[in-house]
């Protein structure tokens, strides 16, 4: 039975345990917090998973230590950390958003090196409909390869980039994607509240839509943009809406919100 570790027990942890949990995995679960309210929160829910105050108890023949604390928290939470990683070489699962995986390796591994696989989930993983961006190093086994994606996709779907700068772009795609179709959803909704909807009415019909929509995607072999063709009808109302879209300058506004965000990763990553 493999012993996995959560340093920090916020949403992304919870997720995590909850889906690891949901998915009946031969796993033996632990948590570290330095807040006990938050380990409270774990054992009223999963009263198998063991909680500790302490990181270095919670590691404690660990084969998987999941970094899971604030991008801020990542270098004072590792190096306490690093005499007892060099020792037993646990893999490494970072989720930390901007640390890339020399930093880890330093904090963690010194001159020797740790297994790292850095990954970078979205906030649908906290109803198990996620999609996570990884990457491992050099260090990483197989087995241990396997082990990070079994347990990433207890919370969605994942995809391996074998070049750690992508991970940028994931960030800009996916890392951030979900409050961009908020955004839309928001603007649809005070659009149709305008056209006379209620509140109420309105958000239903613009929350299922966009379910909908997304469903139909993910289920047709057809690309978004046959979609699109298919539901525009010449001369319709979706044209009309189409068209005011594309005028207004949506597509190029896209492009440059999604390099402004890759640029962002880029530079929170090599500070």
């Amino acid at each position: 039975m493999k012993k996995i570790t959560f340093i920090g027990a916020g949403n992304m942890a919870q997720s995590l345990i909850a889906g690891l949990i949901k998915d009946e995995t031969s796993l033996s679960l632990c948590v570290a917090d330095p807040m006990s309210s938050q380990l409270d929160i774990i054992t009223n829910a999963w009263p198998e998973v063991v909680t500790h105050c302490d990181n270095l108890q919670a590691i404690e023949n660990a084969d998987v230590v999941i970094l899971a604390v604030k991008p801020q928290l990542m270098e004072q939470v590792c190096e306490p950390l690093q005499d007892a990683v060099q020792q037993s070489q646990p893999l490494i699962i970072s989720i930390a958003a901007g640390i890339t995986e020399s930093n880890l390796s330093a904090w963690l591994g010194g001159d020797l090196g740790v297994p790292v696989v850095r990954c970078m989930p979205n906030t649908p993983a906290l109803v198990q409909a996620g999609i996570t961006g990884l990457y491992a190093n050099k260090l990483v086994a197989e087995e241990q390869r396997n082990l990070a994606e079994s347990i990433l996709r207890s919370v969605g779907s994942t995809i391996w980039f074998d070049d750690e700068a992508k991970l940028n772009a994931v960030t800009a795609v996916s890392g951030s994607g979900p409050a961009y179709f908020f955004l839309v959803m928001e603007a649809m909704q005070n659009a149709a509240e305008k056209l006379g909807l209620s509140s109420a009415d309105a958000q239903q019909l613009v929350l299922q839509t966009a379910f909908g929509a997304a469903k139909l995607a993910l289920e047709s072999s057809d690309t978004p943009a046959e979609l699109r063709k298919k539901v525009t009808s010449k001369g319709g109302t979706t044209e009309a809406a189409l068209k005011e879209l594309t005028q207004g300058g949506l597509i190029a506004l896209f492009d440059t919100a999604l390099s402004a965000a890759a640029q962002r990763s880029e530079e929170l990553s090599s500070k």
